[in-house]
């Protein structure tokens, strides 16, 4: 049996962003001289499209593109020197993945001729080893090509939680991640609120960021049950004094858009192509009402549609209870 590619699609495009906010801390994470190396006064410069570019293809036989990540990053140096630095989500290790790094490599310098350090973040189920090196030799040539890697379990719960490091905390929602469907909604829950309050705790977010960062643990660490999903909400308020409101990374609200085309178009081929794509706005909001808890405005908002198709959403839900 196939296996559906969406779900994790879906995580890994998540995980992505959260990468992104966390960029300065997964830096630290990763190298432990990141503050007498790195700039951190300027912030890291993103480069999906020019990664696109080098990188044409959707997928590829190890892994799937839509999952690298690539960041312009300034050096504390006294010069104005920048560096590549490339990251990569993996899932699993295959056997030519190793290769896939260096063309990496070899494209990005060919095209900018500038420093680059490559990291490989492992996010699928615990192995042993990890691909660090590529090696191909003949006939007297010999190429060497190491760069870091790093797998989700290389850390324990425990090590994860004494770090003072944020992006610690999202290697241990990654681990938690893998659980779903595993494991009962209850105890999902439990692993959810534990990440949730060290998030609140490291005291190192402002309310905004923390409204955004508990918006990616409800997606990220998808829980059905409005009632765990309300007890969540309901705890993190006593954590910090304030409700969760808006503040939705701009990820989250792509990806219902995503939602909302595609099962539009599906639908569209049967009912009419216009019929079609209010059904699947319907749907998108119906997972904004149930999954994320949020208000009438807020699912207007985020599916681009009138507060009164919302309420009108609303009491279609309320009728099939």
């Amino acid at each position: 049996m196939a296996e559906n590619t969406a779900p994790r699609k879906k995580h890994d495009t998540l995980l992505k962003a959260a990468f992104e906010e966390l960029f300065p801390y997964l830096l630290r994470f990763c190298f432990a001289d990141a503050d007498n190396i790195f700039n951190f006064r300027k912030k890291p410069v993103f480069l999906d499209k020019e990664l696109a570019e080098l990188f044409p293809e959707p997928e590829k036989q190890g892994g799937n593109r839509f999952v690298d990540l690539l960041a312009k990053v300034f050096l504390k140096n006294g010069k104005e020197e920048w560096i590549l630095a490339h990251i990569e989500i993996q899932g699993r290790n295959t056997k030519d993945f190793p290769l896939r790094m260096f063309q990496y490599w070899y494209r990005i310098y060919d095209r900018y001729t500038v420093d680059i350090t490559a990291l490989v973040i492992f996010t699928g189920n615990q192995s042993p080893k990890v691909a660090s090196t590529f090696h191909k030799t003949f006939m007297g040539t010999e190429i060497i090509y190491r760069y870091n890697a790093y797998h989700i379990f290389d850390h324990t719960e425990e090590e994860l939680l004494a770090m003072n490091n944020p992006f610690a905390l999202i290697v241990l929602a990654a681990q938690k991640a893998l659980l779903l469907g595993k494991v009962p909604e209850e105890e999902l829950g439990k692993h959810r609120l534990t990440v949730a309050k060290a998030l609140i705790q490291s005291k190192k977010f402002s309310h905004k960021k923390i409204q955004e960062l508990m918006l990616f643990l409800k997606s990220f660490l998808y829980i059905g049950n409005r009632e765990i999903n309300s007890k969540f909400d309901e705890q993190i308020y006593q954590l910090t004094g304030k409700k969760v409101t808006m503040g939705i990374i701009e990820t989250i609200k792509q990806i219902e858009r995503e939602e909302v085309f595609e099962k539009g178009i599906e639908k569209g081929i049967e009912k009419g192509r216009k019929k079609g794509i209010e059904e699947g706005k319907q749907h998108v909001i119906e997972n904004l009402i149930i999954r994320l808890g949020l208000s009438d405005k807020q699912a207007a908002d985020i599916a681009e549609v009138p507060v009164s198709f919302v309420k009108k959403v609303r009491a279609s839900l309320k009728k099939k209870k």
